[in-house]
């Protein structure tokens, strides 16, 4: 294991004079492979989700962005739930797009406001976090998304929009090129998944 931690943590090549790990490259190549198939809303998006994670795990604790490292073992969590919620479906049947119910914005938005705020504060305090509030809001939102993905709401691809704004700039603050850009493809993506789910919607809700 040891020997593949020091593998994943070499340089695979430089840009710019700037190291790029083989586990940025990893991460990046599994991260959109992973988006572009949650837009089609192919399950085989969880188990590749799930790779992305140990690579990014790595990467962001070498970057010093500690709750984006903590967040990879979260997403290893909620990806294996949204594997079985997808493959299980609901009542036998697959699981559809839906709308975000008032209520489910109410939990969300309190606790993504409270968790963001607390962890700031203690990134802020105990870490040598150079970004804190950035940090920790990639955190909490993400998991509101990726858990609105798992349930397969439309407005997730919002917030993993709002996601992808706030890490570009804070990944370029850091060096992480390579990964600020696949962050703006993430934006690219995430537009068009969310233009497929709307359509899905809109077709499912034609047929009844």
């Amino acid at each position: 294991m040891e020997a593949v931690l020091q593998w994943l943590d070499a340089a695979a090549l430089v840009i710019g004079g700037a190291r790029v790990t083989w586990a940025e490259v990893l991460g990046a190549v599994s991260g959109l492979a992973c988006v572009a198939l949650v837009a089609r809303q192919h399950v085989w998006n969880w188990p590749i989700g799930l790779a992305n994670n140990v690579f990014w795990a790595l990467l962001f604790w070498r970057a010093k962005l500690y709750s984006d490292s903590t967040l990879q073992g979260v997403f290893f969590v909620l990806g294996c739930y949204g594997w079985w919620r997808w493959a299980r479906g609901v009542s036998g049947a697959p699981l559809v797009v839906r709308r975000t119910r008032g209520r489910e914005w109410l939990v969300m938005a309190t606790a993504v406001i409270a968790a963001t705020g607390m962890l700031a504060t203690w990134l802020a305090h105990k870490t040598d976090s150079p970004a804190p509030l950035a940090d920790a809001s990639v955190l909490t939102l993400s998991l509101a998304a990726t858990w609105g993905q798992a349930e397969k709401l439309l407005e997730s691809w919002w917030i993993w929009i709002a996601v992808d704004v706030i890490s570009v700039p804070l990944y370029v603050s850091r060096g992480l090129y390579p990964t600020a850009g696949v962050y703006v493809l993430f934006g690219v993506l995430c537009v068009v998944g969310l233009r497929r789910w709307a359509r899905d919607l809109s077709d499912a809700r034609e047929a009844r």
